[in-house]
């Protein structure tokens, strides 16, 4: 958890209207209806060792047992696993799925074997992604999902998200995707796998494009208390089967890569290729602010990025939401606005970043490029100091939000957005 609370030090969605076209999913219908993307996790690539902090793994002859959290139920599933960042093939020996029970178990009679054309492995080609086949499994929103994958020959580092805030448990050697097994490692991080699709009838599915404070940093691990999982559970009483693909990646930036590419340079990855996307909701910018700002004093100087020497300017950071909002109208897609969540008290804050901030979020809110806007900083803030999250809404080091504070994130979002 250190790591992960450190390593997203640099972690950050009211209402406007724009014509964009037809929200319907883009996925192609089925006899069963359409494919949407009902949970996802942005791949990473691999990191040396850095001070305290390991390297990425590696796995031979493991099995790697993953729960994921659903939004959107369906008739069949698909697994979406990412060699993206692979230097060489990735061999998969075998993959099983099913229903996770309260304990982490499979529920009884909901196992299924995952098969890759037709065969029980597969081999994904360095730098690429693999579908599974559609594998026949009814699900309910927020179910679930115990995922089992074997990896007979050595991985090489993983293509992994570092930031699960849920636990992954790893075998000893050998194939238990069919049977339990006592963990020889605990893992905080999603292991070669970036996306679950279903398939549902009217189904549609909105990515969110952020940064740590959509990962989910400084909710409570294991119980599914990041807002977009929030967001998912008051969408999920709507008529309408909502996905919602949560692509945060902790310390991402929007201008600059870093801890991984930027919004700019991984969009057409991690939002145009999610299966059904009708809605993009863009929560990013405190990174650019932070780095480009922050005085790094103290202790603190040991977490300073290298200069690149741009800064993240209210002008380039709205140049850059003017390029993604074009790129997703492109493809029909509507774009929520959220606003930039006050810092005030964080390592990197500093008054000039809070003056481009309070610039951005006035441009957000006013300018009605969006389609819609999201007002999470006012959702956050304190009311007698409007540069700091309100006590009890942030996670202790005044950047991310807490439980309360994600939920009070999720409750302001008016649902209507998504009509």
């Amino acid at each position: 958890m250190k790591r992960a609370i450190i390593g997203a030090l640099f972690g950050v969605l009211a209402t406007s209207c724009v014509s964009v076209p037809s929200d319907a999913a883009r996925a192609p219908n089925t006899a069963n209806g359409a494919w949407i993307t009902t949970w996802a996790a942005a791949p990473l690539a691999p990191t040396p060792p850095s001070g305290p902090f390991p390297a990425s793994p590696s796995f031979k002859d493991q099995t790697i047992r993953q729960i994921v959290h659903l939004s959107a139920g369906g008739t069949r599933l698909r697994l979406r696993i990412s060699n993206e960042y692979g230097t060489k093939a990735l061999n998969v020996g075998a993959a099983t799925l099913g229903i996770a029970a309260a304990d982490g178990s499979v529920e009884s009679g909901t196992q299924r074997t995952v098969t890759f054309g037709g065969q029980p492995g597969a081999s994904i080609a360095k730098g690429a992604p693999l579908f599974s086949d559609p594998i026949d499994l009814p699900t309910n929103a927020l179910a679930n999902i115990s995922i089992s994958l074997y990896f007979p020959q050595d991985t090489g580092p993983c293509t992994c998200h570092q930031t699960a805030m849920q636990e992954g448990y790893v075998s000893a050697q050998g194939n238990f995707t069919t049977a339990p097994f006592t963990p020889a490692q605990k893992i905080q991080s999603r292991a070669f796998l970036s996306a679950v699709e279903v398939e549902t009838r009217g189904g549609r599915t909105v990515v969110v494009l952020g940064d740590s404070i959509s990962d989910g940093i400084g909710s409570t691990p294991n119980m599914n208390r990041r807002w977009p999982d929030l967001l998912a559970a008051r969408l999920s009483k709507e008529r309408t089967p909502w996905g919602v693909a949560n692509l945060g990646i902790s310390g991402n930036r929007i201008l600059e890569d870093g801890a991984g590419q930027s919004a700019l340079a991984r969009f057409d990855r991690d939002v145009l290729s999610m299966a059904g996307v009708t809605h993009l909701i863009i929560f990013e910018g405190v990174n650019d602010l932070g780095v480009s700002y922050g005085r790094f004093e103290g202790a603190a100087a040991r977490f300073r990025p290298p200069d690149t020497g741009a800064k993240a300017s209210s002008e380039n950071m709205i140049a850059a939401y003017r390029q993604l909002i074009a790129r997703a109208h492109g493809h029909g897609i509507k774009v929520l606005g959220a606003t930039i969540a006050p810092y005030g008290g964080a390592m990197y804050y500093s008054p000039e970043g809070e003056a481009q901030r309070q610039a951005i979020n006035q441009w957000i809110r006013t300018s009605k490029e969006f389609d819609g806007v999201l007002d999470f900083d006012a959702a956050f803030r304190d009311l007698a100091d409007p540069t700091k999250m309100a006590e009890g809404k942030h996670a202790g080091d005044h950047l991310h939000g807490s439980d309360a504070g994600y939920e009070a994130v999720a409750q302001s979002i008016d649902l209507k957005l998504f009509k």
